[in-house]
């Protein structure tokens, strides 16, 4: 395990949304920098979007130099998710909205070996997991509404970001804290002041001429802003 995935570190996990789907594996080893790989997968229910399924997302584990950080925007995630632990993904974060038991699922994407992630809306309040924040490996802030990729970075969501960190700290909690949404270098800095340690960036990282180097920028902007415990 390399540094920056350790407990504590900042995490840059580039979101393939934005990538060349045509040439998939050419550009998951231009990201070979990267901490994870996001995957987004999207159903056409629970989003009005339709994505990856099981099936490439297999292939994507097959290829990719980094681990995958699986985010299902998905309904009904405790009939699918553990396939995507047992696909042998690093994480897989589902939504609150979308779940009748998160506790129950969270153990079993553990028992799988996968981390277990939980995402919120920006809508949704923060306080709906203050109970529950040791159940999880990850929560994930969303700073858009889910669904499309391109969107601009929500600023109202980084006071729940913050609430959320603090409230994680007070318990113990050593949760990771990942933000999803329009960041790029203008907007990762409030994130990381926020709290945040873990950033799914799109085309900031795809669209650049060189990824690697956009993330070890990014990753250097975050760590000179974050939020230490």
């Amino acid at each position: 395990m390399t540094p920056s995935r350790e407990s504590g570190a900042v995490r840059i996990n580039p979101s393939i949304l934005a990538a060349d789907f045509v040439n998939m594996q050419s550009e998951l080893a231009r990201i070979a920098g990267a901490d994870f790989v996001h995957v987004d997968v999207m159903d056409n229910h629970f989003v009005p979007n339709l994505t990856f399924g099981p099936q490439m997302v297999g292939r994507i584990q097959e290829t990719s130099p980094v681990p995958l950080d699986v985010h299902l925007m998905i309904d009904e995630p405790e009939r699918w998710a553990p396939g995507y632990a047992e696909l042998g993904a690093a994480s897989v974060t589902f939504h609150l909205e979308a779940s009748a038991e998160p506790v129950t699922l969270a153990r079993t994407l553990r028992a799988a070996g996968a981390r277990a992630g939980v995402a919120i809306k920006p809508d949704t309040a923060g306080e709906s997991l203050y109970d529950v924040l040791d159940e999880f490996d990850q929560v994930l802030v969303m700073t858009v509404e889910p669904g499309f990729g391109g969107q601009s970075f929500r600023a109202e969501t980084m006071p729940k970001l913050r609430a959320l960190v603090a409230e994680a700290r007070r318990r113990g909690s050593a949760v990771w804290f990942q933000v999803d949404g329009g960041i790029s270098e203008s907007t990762i800095a409030q994130a990381a002041e926020a709290g945040a340690d873990t950033f799914v960036a799109g085309s900031a990282v795809f669209g650049s001429d060189d990824p690697d180097a956009a993330i070890a920028h990014l990753r250097s902007l975050a760590r000179r802003h974050h939020a230490a415990p």
